[in-house]
């Protein structure tokens, strides 16, 4: 069964979701309700089939009253260390101004900048120094 899955990262984040809602008493009806999305789409993502937008996770956060940032860490959207863009991807994430594939355009090319200065910061500490 695991072959349709999307990643573990997804995975964990619908058993997370399932956690979630079965704490607050919710059925999986109710839930898709309150967050505006269609039953079959929440339980294909509690099963880890689908990876939901940021913006859908938004309102499942909302309607189960829990930080949507921690649903963005769980599906990969936002990493966990702080210290890390964290703030500049919640931002791009929470700009009602932006559509989904903007959003993650703009993320995409963020992650890119630190992916390149990482590696020239990795490549400028292997080069021997002139100082004597």
């Amino acid at each position: 069964m695991a072959k349709g899955k999307v990643g573990k990262t997804v995975e964990s984040l619908g058993d997370y979701l399932r956690e979630q809602r079965t704490s607050a008493q919710l059925s999986l009806r109710q839930l898709a309700e309150l967050a505006g999305v269609s039953n079959p789409y929440l339980s294909q993502i509690e099963r880890g089939l689908r990876r939901p937008s940021a913006e859908v996770l938004q309102q499942i956060a909302k309607a189960l009253r829990i930080s949507a940032e921690q649903l963005y860490i769980r599906a990969g959207i936002v990493s966990p260390e702080d210290g890390v863009g964290g703030s500049v991807e919640l931002a791009v994430l929470a700009d009602t101004g932006l559509t989904e594939r903007q959003k993650q355009s703009l993320l995409d090319v963020y992650a890119s900048f630190l992916a390149l200065n990482a590696a020239s910061a990795s490549d400028r500490s292997d080069e021997p120094s002139d100082e004597n």
